[in-house]
């Protein structure tokens, strides 16, 4: 009879607790092969464990993951100096969601942040608040500052590509990352002078009404296009193709735009297999459109799009 008593209590209990299913499923690696030896490598994997809690542990949302629905991401730290427990590096963020009805997942962001500068003391504890960004030390916050920004662009992104606009509240969470970033002299990637491919840009692409057209690409890219590419495949792939053509007006309205060629890292093979058994028309308007904004693999659409 006791038995039965606490076993309904502890069910009283669990009823009550919040539900929290994280939403990420993310990997972390950390490679300091470019560091000499006088640094203790056992710091890197401590770094790594470290930041593979922070990002898997917090609640980033208010929905409810299931395990299957979580995102897959992963975070490449490439450490090149370390002097005083103050790292320099890069930081490689990639992220995928899956397509209906297919075992096939397309990449929502395929980044290289160059300006990755943090203060990390083995051990210490990382955190993040969300009203106070800028922490107790510049150098410190800005390590966790940086990978929330991210977790807050995988996010929208996320939510972009099945409802339209459907990211915005994460555009503004990575906004006010921007907003009251850490401060500090070799601090660089939050402001409008540190560069033209930078956080800052990125974000002010993703918020201003002037860049509106891309949101609207996106979820015709992944919601009217290849999720209905099981179904059927010609209505599919000329939904892709509107949102190539979305994304090209928009390079023209807005020449020197981060977000176009931020769009396409990581998905020239994609769209060469989309339209490798497309009409004739569609072939060759594709071929001039991404020859122009994702030059740098213009030779590849021009070679397999014959």
């Amino acid at each position: 009879m006791v038995k039965k008593i606490i076993v309904s209590a502890l069910l009283m209990i669990l009823m009550y607790l919040p539900v929290t299913a994280q939403e990420l499923q993310a990997r972390v690696s950390v490679n300091a092969s470019a560091v000499g030896s006088n640094v203790d490598r056992k710091v890197f994997q401590t770094l790594q464990n470290s930041l593979y809690t922070f990002l898997n542990s917090r609640k980033w949302t208010e929905d409810t993951y299931q395990p299957n629905e979580k995102i897959n991401c992963n975070f490449l730290i490439t450490v090149l100096s370390a002097d005083n427990n103050v790292f320099k590096g890069t930081l490689t963020i990639q992220a995928a969601r899956p397509v209906y009805n297919s075992t096939y997942v397309t990449p929502l962001i395929n980044f290289q942040d160059d300006n990755l500068i943090f203060k990390y003391i083995e051990y210490q504890p990382l955190e993040f608040n969300e009203n106070r960004v800028s922490g107790a030390e510049g150098l410190s916050s800005n390590l966790t500052a940086t990978f929330a920004f991210y977790v807050y662009m995988i996010l929208g992104l996320d939510y972009n590509s099945f409802t339209l606009r459907g990211g915005d509240p994460y555009f503004q969470k990575a906004q006010n990352i921007i907003t009251n970033a850490p401060d500090g002299r070799e601090i660089v990637g939050w402001k409008a002078f540190d560069g033209q491919r930078n956080r800052y840009w990125l974000m002010d692409n993703l918020t201003d009404s002037k860049y509106a057209l891309a949101h609207d690409a996106m979820y015709t890219y992944y919601r009217l296009g290849l999720d209905h590419m099981y179904e059927n495949e010609n209505d599919a792939r000329a939904a892709v193709l509107d949102a190539i053509m979305q994304l090209n007006t928009l390079n023209n309205d807005q020449q020197n735009s981060m977000i176009v060629p931020f769009f396409f890292m990581g998905k020239s093979n994609e769209i060469i297999k989309i339209f490798r058994k497309a009409r004739a028309d569609e072939k060759q308007r594709v071929q001039e459109i991404m020859s122009k904004i994702d030059f740098s693999n213009a030779n590849l659409y021009k070679e397999q799009l014959k």
